[in-house]
């Protein structure tokens, strides 16, 4: 009983983190009804098979994939070409699948080559807990504009929506600090199970959208065989290039949670991770899906529920996707509240601000270091307030960048820390030739 309670609150995890990506997507694109489902119900498959692959062969922690933000950027920034008639809707969908595939290949590449563990050399203390950082202040906006029900019913601040969804919420806050150990260990399901019934009891759930079939096996390339474009190379070197820094970011969180309670667990294999990761990227351009990535929200999640063996998410991963094989689960699914998941993985997500304050406090940098967080924290976060049509006008690849806080604070950071560490070295080696010529 245990190990399937544990399983479905893992597999709701996954779901509420993982329906509005491609809802959202398939809005932008201007996709009818059918084919946001058929998109989902790819990306479900997507999702589980990345989540078994890596938890077996890869980095083999319990962590959850899901659709990669800078892939939602990309797709975001395709439909507005669409939207505004400089490319076809099929054009765009083949070159996004091609873009996939160019990236999966860096990511075999780089793994091949034994080059990761280099890279993640880069990822300190000080740069993991200023990525955990600006990553809760990235999703902050989307977390409160859902709770308020903008954008479900209405484009404004809905009551109707905001009391039930700041209710569920409630809950969600109170269930892991009960004395009862049940209800701290599944309080992310009993808090999803208690707000989707009260949205549907106050009739402002989704109706449940008839499938086309009972059982469906997802298709390859459904959006037709992928197409080269001279832009797709560089922005597809660029986004691999970010979400291997997102990658390591990622799992380095997640595995220090872990560590605690499996003191013996072996290190993080990170070439054999960037193997994995570049044939699930791929496969996301072989179905036609958004790529995906290891979600360091899971280390909160894992805070939360105190959730950390592999079986039981291992089971869920498989379960996400057997479901997408039957489209009335997934109509079930797709008809979750928005504003419920948002409450129900709120707290997980906030509680990665604790984990980004303990990264700091093994820093010993002093002053340094409370430069270079303040430096990247505001570049960070006040791009995230840069509207994006004011760097349109801009270069594919300096957009790419300006366009997410996320990437430009963490980017900043590790240049600054490096120069730091540069400059101080070189400062060691000229007192050591200076007392050496004496």
């Amino acid at each position: 009983m245990r190990l399937f309670l544990s399983t479905i609150q893992w597999l709701v995890f996954i779901l509420a983190g993982s329906l509005v990506a491609p809802l959202a997507v398939g809005n932008a694109l201007g996709l009818p009804p059918e084919e946001i489902a058929s998109f989902m119900q790819r990306t479900f498959l997507l999702i589980g098979v990345s989540a078994l692959l890596q938890t077996l062969f890869g980095h083999k922690l319990p962590m959850m994939e899901g659709p990669a933000g800078l892939w939602w950027g990309v797709f975001v920034v395709y439909a507005g070409l669409i939207a505004s008639g400089s490319l076809a809707l099929s054009d765009g969908l083949r070159q996004l699948e091609m873009g996939m595939l160019i990236t999966g290949g860096l990511f075999l590449l780089l793994g091949a080559m034994g080059w990761i563990g280099k890279i993640r050399k880069l990822f300190t203390p000080l740069v993991t807990g200023t990525y955990l950082i600006i990553l809760v202040a990235q999703l902050s906006g989307s977390f409160m504009k859902g709770l308020f029900g903008i954008g479900y019913l209405t484009d404004e601040v809905d009551v109707r929506v905001a009391l039930p969804a700041f209710g569920v919420l409630l809950i969600a806050m109170l269930l892991p600090r009960s004395r009862f150990g049940f209800l701290r260990n599944y309080s992310v399901l009993i808090s999803l199970l208690a707000g989707w019934l009260l949205f549907i009891a106050l009739g402002i759930a989704p109706e449940v959208l008839p499938a086309p079939s009972a059982f469906d096996i997802p298709g390859i390339f459904e959006w037709g065989l992928p197409q080269w474009d001279a832009g797709v190379l560089p922005t597809s070197i660029l986004i691999g290039l970010l979400l291997l820094a997102n990658l390591i970011a990622s799992i380095a969180v997640v595995e220090k949670v872990v560590a605690k309670s499996q003191p013996d667990m072996p290190p993080v294999d990170y070439n054999r991770t960037s193997l994995i990761m570049g044939v699930s990227t791929a496969l996301g351009g072989v179905f036609s899906a958004m790529g995906c990535v290891p979600i360091s929200g899971t280390a909160g999640f894992m805070l939360t529920t105190g959730l950390v063996k592999r079986l039981p998410f291992i089971l869920a991963a498989a379960g996400i996707a057997l479901v997408s094989f039957f489209p009335p689960v997934t109509a079930v699914l797709t008809s979750l509240p928005m504003p419920v998941g948002y409450a129900v993985i709120f707290i997980p997500f906030a509680s990665m601000i604790g984990l980004a304050l303990r990264e700091y406090q093994s820093l010993q940098g002093g002053d340094r270091d409370f430069f270079i967080i303040g430096v990247s924290l505001m570049i960070g976060i006040g791009s995230l307030f840069v509207p994006a049509q004011a760097i349109a006008h801009l270069p594919g690849l300096i957009r790419t960048i300006a366009n997410n806080g996320l990437v430009l604070g963490m980017l900043v950071c590790i240049v600054l820390e490096q120069l730091f560490i540069y400059r101080e070295k070189a400062a060691l080696r000229g007192k050591d030739g200076t007392s050496g010529s004496r």
